[in-house]
């Protein structure tokens, strides 16, 4: 297919359900209190879909939103890769709820799972079709319900999450100093225990026992799970930097998963990475799973903290364990 062809982000659109939940709501809900969350967490709030709405609701919204900022018809769609562990439903795919409600005709499409590191993995999937030439509009969303798999019993959970979704299209760059310069992406399979959902599979298919063992929810162990997500997402930053003869100094921004706040500042502290070139905005909106970087990238923009030719880092950890790390010219 002759010389790879750079591939770059384009345009990136968010959105989030008008609904707030935030933490005082949250004490009438569970044992907890707003310092309690602010201090742990970080977040003061998060946004919650009503009845009804699903993960393709926010992802079809996202879509149109950044449809119709570039210009781009519906139809000029190839791809479209969806990243998500709140699918509708097993199937079909939210990537064929998406494409029939946004009236893609012309794209083909599937769901990619991978929790919180999801959308990077399928940023890197589009990429790639569109390096090799062979589509040139791919739509990369990521959206997550996550209040639909959370139990509100468990204030080691409930307090955490919130519900959002993020879209950007990756079309060809002009130039290869531009674009997605790579990544790096693995999994830790032995670390799973240790943030899951037990029901609802073919392991646990739903059934009254499954239901009252509470096992469609997010069963987590916080501590592993924070000490693996400092320590990878600065293994991997610093690789990524280090092979393509960059340092932090070189960094404009980094968008980090919006997990939980303390994650983030030990990360930017063992990286030496100053508040200035860390996007946070946990605060606003919760860990939205595969929502969060797409949110941060909107936000970015939004706030003029994006410029052609910057030197962007985005990286996040996930169940799986999941790692994910891209390293991109914004242009």
């Amino acid at each position: 297919m002759g010389r790879r062809i750079a591939a770059r982000i384009t345009g990136v659109t968010g959105y989030v359900p008008p609904r707030l939940l935030t933490n005082a709501d949250l004490e009438k809900l569970v044992e907890t209190t707003d310092d309690w969350i602010r201090s742990r967490t970080g977040i003061r709030e998060r946004h919650i879909v009503d009845p009804g709405m699903a993960a393709s609701h926010l992802g079809s919204e996202a879509a149109r939103q950044l449809l119709e900022a570039k210009g781009v018809a519906p139809e000029e769609v190839d791809l479209i890769v969806v990243a998500t562990v709140t699918p509708d439903m097993m199937f079909p795919s939210t990537a064929c709820l998406i494409q029939e409600r946004i009236g893609a005709k012309k794209a083909w499409g599937f769901d990619l799972s991978a929790a919180c590191s999801g959308f990077l993995y399928a940023l890197t999937v589009g990429s790639q079709f569109v390096g090799a030439g062979t589509h040139r509009k791919a739509l990369v969303i990521g959206s997550d319900v996550m209040t639909s798999i959370i139990d509100f019993t468990d204030r080691a959970t409930c307090v955490l999450f919130g519900d959002g979704a993020g879209a950007v299209l990756v079309e060809p760059a002009e130039s290869e100093t531009f674009g997605i310069l790579d990544f790096h992406h693995d999994i830790d399979g032995a670390g799973g225990c240790n943030l899951f959902m037990p029901g609802g599979g073919s392991l646990h298919p739903p059934s009254h026992e499954t239901v009252e063992k509470r096992m469609h929810y997010v069963h987590q162990d916080g501590a592993q799970v924070f000490k693996y997500a400092v320590r990878r997402m600065c293994e991997v930053s610093s690789m990524l930097l280090s092979r393509n003869g960059f340092s932090g100094d070189d960094l404009a921004l980094v968008v980090p998963h919006q997990a939980n706040l303390r994650i983030i500042r030990a990360m930017q502290e063992r990286l030496g990475i100053p508040d200035s070139k860390i996007m946070i905005n946990i605060d606003r909106y919760g860990n939205t799973t595969a929502g969060t970087i797409p949110l941060g990238l909107r936000d970015a923009v939004e706030q003029g903290r994006l410029h052609s030719g910057d030197l962007v880092l985005l990286m996040a950890v996930g169940a799986g364990f999941t790692t994910a790390g891209i390293l991109l010219r914004w242009g």
